[in-house]
């Protein structure tokens, strides 16, 4: 039997080439890295939790308001700081020191192999290595409940 983070990786494995598109969650046809959150809830769980509003692309940025991370709070399982990596957590970055957080992805692998499968501008879904300067920008871990 399969753990609910293999099952969340193997999903999200399965939106790999789906185009970036602002607000979106369709696998194979557009997704930003909320929608591919989503879309691996929906798959999972069904319906989605709740309704997400629009939203721009900083995230709040000019207001401080963490909009992502209380939503992330609201539907998934805070992880403590410390916690031993999984694969399927879910990974909220915070891209500049200043700035909100505002990017996601899910881990799919830890250790010497760690990566993560996010929705990137400018590349679509794509599975990339967790180097030290992403790994600096995680403010939050996840699991779905």
């Amino acid at each position: 039997m399969i753990s609910q983070g293999e099952r969340a990786v193997g999903i999200a494995r399965g939106w790999i080439g789906t185009p970036y598109l602002h607000q979106a969650s369709v696998c194979g046809v557009g997704t930003d890295c909320l929608g591919l959150i989503r879309g691996i809830w929906r798959e999972i769980y069904g319906a989605e939790p709740e309704q997400i509003p629009p939203y721009t692309a900083d995230w709040s940025e000019p207001s401080r308001v963490e909009t992502l991370w209380q939503g992330a709070r609201r539907n998934l399982i805070e992880l403590p700081e410390g916690a031993h990596e999984a694969p399927g957590q879910v990974l909220l970055f915070r891209m500049r020191a200043s700035g909100v957080a505002k990017h996601l992805g899910v881990l799919s692998g830890i250790g010497g192999e760690a990566r993560f499968i996010h929705a990137y501008t400018g590349h679509g879904v794509i599975e990339s290595p967790l180097p030290v300067p992403w790994r600096r920008r995680i403010v939050a871990r996840f699991q779905f409940p």
